[in-house]
């Protein structure tokens, strides 16, 4: 689906820590300075190292020690880059001498290879961490906690030309999945100019920038007046399109507003009211499918991935694909999960649904919306008269890179 009028720090239980390795019985050239109770210490074991750090213990596998020097010969701190060979790291390997000094782990390996690690790197580079920590810190909401963010729109002129003015655009949208921008030239060539300030643009089958009406000249629903569900775009992509940007050029006639849901926060109300049903949708996989025979255009897309996609170290989702009118048949589930699957889509559907979950926005000409289609469900109301939009697709990667560039690493 196109167009529509118009998924985050999800919380889960910490799960135990892992059981540590049983210390070797005899441990040999190991230097361990004097320190207090709170002092950072280690212990050597079979194949790992175990760091006492911060009131936290945790294990370091030596292999990975190894891969991950930072020393000259290992890393290219220029380029941010690895030298070293991983694939030539003896898989046996072990220290013959550790030593602590000044907040720094000290190794030295067989071949008389020197490795120091700042303890502060160590611990915020742990697997524990990571499981326990957002990738991505985000916002959710519904209609009344977004409007009581009163989360201002960017100003063209000072969007344009001022880097703070965008960093905090891109903080709104990084934070809300959703950004705009006022005062935009009622243009396709000043669409693209502001779009083009963020990120790149990615080209598609509908092409670069486009510009349309209810003419029905592509083979989808998006090109009529009629009203729009919630849904994400382009699911039947391999890599859904990250961001939608969407400029009402020109509206003769009534409604059409644009309809926007917080995927995230409809997936985390799920997950804690039915967890089983959010570990389903997050791992069956679904076929969504777009075909178009139509006069100029030929197009047959397959896009396979679950309703709910999320990193599996701490199961925070990162990428909602919903979107009922492209769902194709359903054959990569058994037969003996198929119902479950459609009680869980039922109740996911729900919370989509709930009028409270609703954001609705009036694009009017000049009003530039950026959708984080990872994220954000849009959709659209019926409208009459003649309604051109246009709009593009964004790459996610560089906005992403645009963002971290200007400070905001906690949030890309």
């Amino acid at each position: 689906m196109l167009l529509g009028g118009m998924f985050c720090s999800v919380s889960q239980k910490v799960r135990p820590a892992l059981r540590l390795a049983e210390p070797l019985s005899a441990l040999r050239n190991v230097q361990i300075r004097a320190y207090s109770s709170t002092s950072p210490t280690f212990r050597l074991l079979e194949d790992s190292l175990e760091l006492n750090y911060g009131g936290a213990l945790t294990l370091f596998n030596y292999v990975w020690l190894r891969d991950h020097c930072r020393s000259a010969s290992s890393y290219n701190t220029a380029t941010h880059q690895r030298n070293v060979d991983t694939g030539s790291i003896d898989l046996s390997i072990r220290p013959v001498h550790t030593s602590l000094l000044d907040g720094h782990l000290i190794l030295t390996w067989p071949d008389g290879h020197r490795s120091e690690f700042s303890l502060g790197w160590l611990s915020e580079n742990t697997y524990e961490k990571q499981r326990q920590t957002a990738t991505q810190r985000r916002v959710l909401w519904n209609a009344d906690a977004y409007n009581n963010a009163h989360v201002r729109s960017a100003k063209w002129e000072k969007f344009m030309k001022c880097d703070e003015e965008l960093k905090r655009f891109l903080r709104d949208y990084l934070l809300y999945g959703i950004a705009f921008v006022d005062e935009v030239p009622t243009t396709v060539d000043a669409t693209e100019a502001v779009t083009q300030r963020a990120s790149l643009i990615r080209e598609t089958t509908y092409g670069k920038m486009w510009c349309f009406t209810s003419d029905f000249s592509r083979g989808d629903t998006a090109y009529s007046q009629l009203a729009l569900d919630r849904h994400t775009d382009t699911s039947y992509f391999h890599e859904p399109c990250g961001i939608q940007v969407f400029h009402c050029l020109k509206h003769e006639g009534a409604g059409g507003r644009t309809l926007l849901v917080d995927g995230f926060h409809a997936a985390e109300q799920l997950r804690q009211k039915s967890p089983e049903n959010f570990e389903l949708l997050s791992r069956v996989p679904i076929r969504h499918e777009y075909i178009e025979n139509s006069e100029g255009h030929r197009n047959h897309m397959t896009g396979i991935g679950p309703l709910l996609q999320g990193y599996p170290w701490n199961n925070e989702v990162y990428m909602i694909r919903y979107n009922n009118y492209d769902r194709s048949v359903i054959n990569t589930i058994p037969h003996d999960t198929v119902r479950r699957w459609y009680v869980a889509h039922r109740e996911l559907t729900a919370e989509l649904r709930r009028p409270e979950n609703e954001l609705w926005v009036k694009l009017n000409p000049g009003k530039v919306i950026f959708i984080d289609n990872w994220r954000v469900l849009h959709g659209r109301e019926s409208f009459s008269g003649l309604r051109q939009l246009c709009g593009c697709y964004l790459t996610r990667d560089d906005v992403l890179s645009t963002a971290r560039c200007l400070g905001l690493e906690d949030l890309s």
